[in-house]
C-alpha cells in the first residue's frame, strides 16, 4: 500500500521561503513520476512542478525559478524548495505520484494515482 505522507506547511510573509516534503511510503518502483499540485479555495487543483524517474523536472510558469524540486532517494522523500514566495501561492498543497510507465511528461491530476493528505502554505502581504 503507498502513501505520501506531506509536511513543511506553514504561513510566512511575502518573499520568504517554505520547503515542503513527501515522504513515500511502501513504494518499490523503478518507474515514477512524482509532483506537487496545490488547490486554492474555489478554484481547481493545478500542477506546480512534477519530476520523472530520470530526473527531468517540469514547473508551473508562475513559480519557474522560485520552486526547485529535488529528491533523496535513500530516504524516499520529494521536497519543493519554494523562495520568493506571494501571497498568491497560499494553497493546500498536495504531493502526487504514480508509477505506470509513462510515455510523456505527466501533469494532469488524472496521470497520478496516490495523492498525500495535503499541506498548507499561507503567505501574507
Amino acid at each position: 500500500q503507498v502513501q505520501l505522507v506531506e509536511s513543511g506547511g506553514g504561513s510566512v510573509q511575502a518573499g520568504g521561503s517554505l520547503r515542503l516534503s513527501c515522504a513515500v511510503f511502501g513504494h518499490s518502483y523503478s518507474t515514477y513520476s512524482m509532483g506537487w499540485f496545490r488547490q486554492a479555495p474555489g478554484k481547481e487543483r493545478e500542477a506546480v512542478a512534477t519530476i520523472d524517474d530520470g530526473g527531468s523536472t517540469t514547473y508551473a510558469v508562475s513559480v519557474k525559478g522560485r520552486f526547485t524540486l529535488s529528491q533523496d532517494n535513500a530516504k524516499n522523500t520529494l521536497y519543493l524548495q519554494m523562495n520568493s514566495l506571494k501571497p498568491e501561492d497560499t494553497a493546500m498543497y498536495y504531493c502526487a505520484a504514480d508509477f505506470r510507465p509513462a510515455f510523456s511528461t505527466k501533469w494532469l491530476t488524472t496521470d497520478f494515482t496516490y495523492w498525500g493528505q495535503g499541506t498548507q502554505v499561507t503567505v501574507s502581504s
